[in-house]
């Protein structure tokens, strides 16, 4: 059932209750299961993950099946209908198009003196992505996270991803996966995929960089290999925060409130709004479509565990408490939705008015759907082209900008009793 708070303060709890679900001091047991996997595929490679494979997801491969061969790629365009290639094909040209938009220029300025500064962006060599398999297949995150490793340059695009029965992958996720550019696939899922990525195998080359969302032990995974590669986040559970008033319509919200609860049992579904019968018809809306829900179970413990409807007085103090819990979606169901936009300063990604449900970012829009979760959206941005991006300080002095600066830094550097550093200076400017 899902939940009705007119209470501030035990709304403003719950919140808190629900941003840290999935706080990693009570994981311990998980972060240990996941240290000995890195350690073993580190150390064993090829032979690690399979053995891992078969235990986990009850599939048996050799190094030679590891790889999605050729046949297979070429057969998973047998196996989608028309319709879903155009649908795949169309939310590729705009994830596209609207990651053209962001990526950043070099540049650099001549100043006094001859001095030249700088700045030069250059693509990682090689990008790991990783699918989830699972409870369902997931073509629309190949998209999110191979179209902006595509257009920053990477060379090498990698994709992880669990195997199914008969060691099949899902042709869905196959075709998006060529539409997008790549062609390096492996089965192979959990920690110990994430453990490949980072430190290689016999089969598996190392990467540089790992994206894309997974279940806890991935998390806890990438969490572990950070440094050694780089990572896009540290994506939890998905989350939907809708801020709605009292002309919103209720069915509509409920179906983006199960949109978001059915996905994982720990997924949150909140509803902040001014008006007590919006949110009774809300609740009665989420029963009814539950009913006959095919993933039921599931989306009703998601619903019962970290879904809520809070009554708020303004919908000024719905902003203020949603800029708290940041969110990785926010949905402004409102009449004005420009007037709440300005004081939104915490959301993974904002969709305005009654005319945009979370799913078209989701799929088709073009902005990533790989987003801050768990509070994260106060400090962290979506995926995009700038994760696979890294920069470099370009730095060019004249003699004459030597000497004219040079006192300065011989200063700083005996400050610090840097004397070599000193020297390096004091050498050049000596008749």
């Amino acid at each position: 059932m899902l939940r009705i708070i007119t209470q501030l303060t035990e709304l403003r709890a719950e919140l808190r209750r629900i941003c840290d679900r999935t706080d990693s001091g009570e994981m311990s047991e998980q972060q240990a299961t996941v240290e000995a996997i890195l350690r073993r595929v580190a150390k064993e490679g090829d032979r690690a993950l399979i053995e891992y494979t078969a235990q986990f997801d009850h599939v048996d491969l050799t190094p030679e099946t590891l790889r999605v061969k050729g046949d297979e790629l070429d057969a998973a365009y047998q196996q989608v209908s028309k319709e879903l290639l155009d649908a795949i094909r169309l939310a590729k040209e705009q994830i596209e198009a609207f990651h053209r938009q962001r990526v950043p220029k070099s540049w650099v300025q001549f100043g006094e003196d001859g001095i030249v500064l700088g700045k030069r962006y250059t693509a990682v060599d090689a990008a790991g992505l990783y699918v989830p398999g699972g409870r369902a297949a997931y073509p629309s995150t190949v998209l999110m996270n191979a179209i902006p490793a595509q257009v920053a340059g990477v060379q090498r695009i990698v994709m992880v991803t669990p195997p199914g029965q008969g060691k099949g992958i899902n042709p869905a996720v196959l075709v998006a996966a060529q539409e997008a550019g790549i062609q390096e696939i492996y089965r192979v899922g959990g920690a110990q995929a994430i453990a490949a990525l980072a430190y290689g195998t016999e089969t598996i080359p190392r990467v540089d960089v790992i994206t894309g969302p997974g279940n806890l032990y991935v998390m806890l995974a990438k969490k572990q290999v950070y440094g050694r590669v780089g990572i896009d986040s540290l994506a939890g559970p998905s989350e939907v925060l809708i801020i709605a008033d009292e002309a919103a319509n209720p069915v509509h919200i409920a179906a983006d409130l199960l949109a978001q609860a059915e996905h994982d049992p720990l997924a949150a579904a909140i509803l902040l709004t001014p008006s007590l019968p919006l949110a009774e018809a809300v609740v009665t809306a989420v029963n009814e479509q539950l009913a006959e829900h095919p993933r039921r179970v599931l989306t009703e413990k998601a619903i019962a565990h970290y879904g809520l409807i809070g009554i708020v007085q303004t919908l000024e103090q719905a902003v203020e408490l949603s800029n708290n819990f940041a969110p990785e979606h926010l949905e402004l169901e409102v009449e004005d939705p420009w007037s709440l936009v300005a004081q939104v300063r915490h959301a993974g990604a904002i969709f305005l008015g009654y005319s945009t449900p979370e799913a078209v970012g989701d799929y088709l829009a073009g902005p990533n759907h790989t987003l801050p979760t768990s509070g994260a959206a106060r400090y962290a941005s979506a995926l995009g082209v700038e994760t696979f991006l890294k920069h470099s300080s370009i730095i060019q002095y004249t003699p004459t900008a030597l000497r004219k600066q040079g006192g300065a830094v011989m200063t700083l550097a005996e400050t610090e009793g840097l004397i070599s550093h000193r020297d390096s200076v004091r050498l050049r400017l000596e008749p």
